[in-house]
């Protein structure tokens, strides 16, 4: 039990990191022919048996890592995070709040190592975003508002995420 900020006691769990997504099957059967919605929430986590068989858990599974793995999995060109912001920020919400347009992993990295990123706000969102650059040269991740998700799609706004140079 951990005390939550002023709003009582909370039970706390682990929150591994997503490993597979068992029902990827049924995802990629519906994925060309109707509006998938998987791995809401994080979904549930289990653990396969020794005989083949799953068991719950009692844990978290982080929703962006969770879509991170999904769109993985289904060979995503782009992984797009929607959120509350048009974009992400050095000094959030202070006087020398800097916006971001375009950055590389290794530019992500260093902030996160910086300290830039809320845990459990926009830090599991950069992270997932990068870890999806990274897994592919050609891929690209944006994270930006729910709002503005089109926008981003056309390169108008939103923050990018790539392996290596910036798109011009």
């Amino acid at each position: 039990m951990q005390e939550d900020s002023g709003r009582g006691w909370r039970r706390v769990v682990a929150s591994p990191s997503p490993k597979k997504i068992v029902e990827l099957p049924a995802i990629k059967v519906l994925w060309d022919s109707t509006i998938c919605v998987a791995a809401g929430g994080g979904s549930i986590p289990v653990v396969e048996k020794e005989d083949g068989s799953l068991e719950g858990v009692a844990a978290v599974i982080d929703k962006d890592l969770a879509a991170e793995r999904l769109a993985e999995d289904v060979n995503a060109d782009i992984f797009m995070i929607l959120t509350e912001v048009e974009k992400v920020s050095l000094n959030f919400k202070k006087a020398n709040q800097i916006d971001l347009d375009h950055i590389t992993v290794a530019e992500a990295e260093k902030y996160i190592e910086e300290g830039h990123f809320a845990p459990g706000s926009m830090l599991p969102k950069v992270r997932a975003a990068l870890m999806f650059a990274k897994a592919n040269p050609s891929h690209k991740s944006i994270i930006t508002s729910l709002y503005k998700g089109e926008d981003a799609l056309e390169g108008k706004t939103g923050t990018v995420i790539t392996l290596n140079k910036r798109e011009e």
